[in-house]
């Protein structure tokens, strides 16, 4: 007999509620859950495919340790005995930062990866730290931790009542958002242009969310900051700012922007100075807008001035923190609001990598650092000699992919906590294999605070884990206490420690609402069967809807969550300024000093065109990162590894639709077939990311069998935005040439054959 779970989806940033049919302890169908409070039935191939990923064959079901070169299965207690026994010593004899610790994507989207890693971190004691946000998004956290004085304080457009919104570098369409948590994005763009709003896109490919926009400009790959202070420029120049409340520096910005005119920066961005001046007056006189910019902004050279260009705009025509334009979320289990006030600020470069000296930005090194960390000696200390990889697969997602694959094989001891034995965790001494989706509980930490509506949610697990599984939240707590010295301890021990820190705090806190009350007894109030959910209800009674336990009776608990299904709604994002704000001065610092040092390079690109053709990535819909390409219903179609260029620079290079062609970065070479589209602008070719599933010793069957090639391996790895150490993945010089390959060379069909044989 089937039954029905509710779920919501862990698949992307949108965070859908799904309805599962489940037949025994198997999900045989997903749905869109028509009363989420959020997403109201919506969904997207991920998330009606989330039975074909729960149930993936080549799932780990067992750890791994490795026996004689050979990874073999274990069981849970030989497995962390043998990460106790790898880690330790090489703490004890090297110290803390001799172990690196690489944070992937999908942390963000489990309740385990949410709660664990910070302690895992400080029981460490190691700053030799590196996550997917350095070649994703840390231009974005820098820019916000200057401005606002807090890297997770990211505005988001307030995509329902907006009336123009110019997207630059961002494809929702394929994405589903980004660093922007909203289910039915593209729902909500047609709902914005039905209602008489404007739709602007700024991107050099003309993307599914380019063909539907009012208005789309194809500017040159990697002078998105250019364009951005063109038009803050034009805002000064014309008089159309009214700068939003509680900012300071207003009149700096004008001076340090003032040589970046439409027709200074029209030949290095190939957009013409009066579109250029057009897009800036729209911007001012709509009666409400919000700029938002996302990964195609973020990772090019100048990533973190463009994301501070994209606030600028927002601060400069009124529209931040104003419904309609840009909005902080709040999030039930954000931290107890404090009183508006000065705040400790922002730094950056409070230690630096060991070998490149690259600064840390908010506690992490760049990803791309990773290799040279690993397998560099210098006299500034030890290089990492072991490493703990949680949900990571950096051999793909990170550049030069072929030097960190042989840095990996180097080092004494690698732990990976993951599903699957890929490119990255075939290295590893030990795998911890977290159970599939259906088993496990979710609540959005991180996507919450950058919804565009302000609710909760709370899944527990549709599916009883199976005999042999362990919970990934007590795989990541036996982690923490086996790398620490304390292994053997009970689990439960680590999310009791963290609720006695929390509370110990809160009562010591003026602001809070337990402020002189008994920690303990605080403790002794909290309900959940888990560890994790008695941490989930402290968070929400703490919260700025929580009940305060018990000074608000009214406000949230995890009991009243549990007792709402399909999640409650907390209302739309409204105006928070000042108090979001911890920058010294207690206002939005619109021209931080870093910002300010960086403007002279940002300059100089003013005369730099590249010569060649410039490469940017892309995304599908039916793909995230590269786990899913072994999930055969997300693979196929339209999700290929193609190289796409536009026909002029195809007639021009003699390359042929559908036939192979070689293309050259700093990092090395890579062969893919061609698709011939206008779909890019002239000078540009796009490759997708996450492919490359052709290494020996992973088991991803169904992806071996189309494996594609790792665009990151173009790239050395040496090309950073200086600010923020995020790679530099898009506006890469490439060289482009025919593959001198047999005319029917296999697997290189057209594209056009090969679609029109699956249809």
């Amino acid at each position: 007999m089937s039954r029905t779970a509710l779920r919501i989806c862990p698949l992307c940033e949108a965070t859908c509620g799904l309805t599962l049919t489940i037949e025994g302890t198997r999900v045989t169908h997903a749905r869109g859950d028509r009363d989420d409070v959020f997403s109201k039935g919506f969904i997207c191939p991920k998330g009606a495919s989330f039975g074909a990923v729960d149930a993936d064959p080549d799932r780990l079901r067992t750890p791994l340790v490795r026996r004689d070169g050979e990874l073999c299965e274990a069981t849970w207690e030989e497995a962390f005995e043998a990460v106790a026994a790898g880690i330790r010593p090489v703490v004890e004899r090297y110290g803390p930062n001799s172990v690196g610790v690489v944070l992937g994507n999908p942390n963000v989207h489990t309740m385990a990866g949410a709660l664990y890693p910070a302690v895992l971190l400080a029981g460490l004691g190691t700053r030799s730290v590196f996550t997917a946000s350095t070649v994703d998004q840390m231009p974005k956290h820098v820019s916000s931790g200057l401005l606002f004085g807090d890297a997770n304080a990211i505005p988001v457009p307030d995509l329902d009542h907006t009336d123009h919104l110019l997207l630059i570098g961002a494809n929702p369409l394929e994405s589903n958002g980004s660093l922007c948590t909203a289910p039915d994005f593209p729902g909500k763009l047609k709902v914005l242009k039905a209602r008489g709003g404007t739709l602007v896109v700024i991107d050099p490919r003309r993307t599914r969310t380019a063909k539907l926009a009012d208005r789309h400009i194809a500017v040159r790959p990697g002078t998105d900051a250019l364009l951005l202070a063109a038009m803050a420029q034009v805002l000064f120049d014309e008089g159309l700012t009214e700068p939003t409340p509680h900012v300071q520096g207003v009149e700096e910005v004008a001076d340090a922007l003032r040589e970046f005119t439409p027709e200074a920066v029209a030949a290095a961005c190939d957009v013409e100075p009066g579109v250029i001046r057009t897009l800036a007056r729209e911007l001012a006189t709509a009666p409400t807008a919000a700029v938002y910019g996302r990964i195609g902004s973020c990772t090019v050279p100048h990533g973190t001035l463009a994301s501070w260009l994209v606030d600028v705009l927002n601060v400069l025509t009124g529209n931040l923190d104003r419904p309609g334009g840009a909005l902080f979320p709040q999030a039930a289990t954000d931290k107890t609001p404090r009183p508006a006030g000065p705040g400790r600020g922002f730094a950056l470069g409070r230690w630096h990598s060991r070998v490149c000296r690259h600064p840390e930005a908010k506690g992490e090194l760049p990803l791309s650092a990773l290799a040279e960390e690993i397998d560099t000696a210098t006299e500034e200390g030890e290089p990492v000699r072991a490493l703990l990889a949680v949900a990571a697969n950096p051999v793909l997602s990170a550049p030069d992919g072929d030097r960190l694959d042989k840095a990996l094989a180097s080092l004494d001891f690698m732990v990976s906590v993951d599903p699957y034995l890929n490119e990255t965790s075939r290295h590893a001494d030990v795998v911890l294999p977290p159970p599939p989706p259906s088993q496990s509980p979710h609540h959005d930490f991180a996507f919450n605070t950058l919804a565009v509506r302000n609710q909760v949610r709370y899944t527990r697990p549709a599916i009883p884990l199976e005999p042999g599984r362990m919970a990934e939240t007590e795989i990541l707590a036996r982690l923490i206490l086996a790398v620490t010295g304390m292994h053997g301890a009970d689990p439960a021990a680590v999310d009791q420690m963290v609720i006695d820190q929390t509370l110990g705090k809160a009562v010591k806190e003026p602001h809070s609402p337990v402020h002189g009350r008994d920690s303990r007894e605080l403790a002794a109030q909290l309900t959940g069967d888990t560890g994790p959910e008695r941490r989930l209800d402290m968070m929400l009674r703490l919260g700025p809807y929580g009940d305060g336990f018990g000074v608000r009776p009214d406000g949230l608990t995890l009991e009243k969550l549990l007792a709402h299904p399909h999640g409650i709604d907390l209302g739309p994002l409204r105006p928070r300024l000042p108090q979001p704000l911890k920058t010294r001065s207690g206002k939005v610092e619109l021209l931080p000093q870093p910002i300010a040092d960086d403007l002279p390079r940002l300059k100089r690109a003013l005369t730099e065109r590249p010569d060649g053709l410039v490469l940017v990535g892309r995304r599908h819909l039916r793909s995230n990162n590269s786990w899913m390409h072994n999930v055969p219903a997300l693979t196929g179609g339209s999700n290929r590894c193609t190289l796409h260029i536009h026909p002029e620079d195809a007639e021009r290079l003699g390359v042929r639709d559908g036939a192979p062609v070689r293309v050259k970065g700093a990092g090395g070479e890579v062969t893919a077939p061609a698709e011939v589209t206008d779909d890019v602008r002239r000078g540009v070719v796009s490759l997708p990311h996450g492919w490359g599933h052709n290494r020996p010793g992973t088991r991803l069957s169904h992806a071996a069998t189309d494996p594609g090639v790792n665009v990151n391996q173009l790239l050395d790895g040496r090309l950073l935005d200086p600010l923020s150490g995020n790679a530099v993945l898009n506006a890469v010089p490439v060289e482009v040439t025919p593959e001198t390959a047999p005319e029917t060379a296999p697997g290189c069909a057209s594209v056009t054959e090969k679609l029109t044989a699956l249809t």
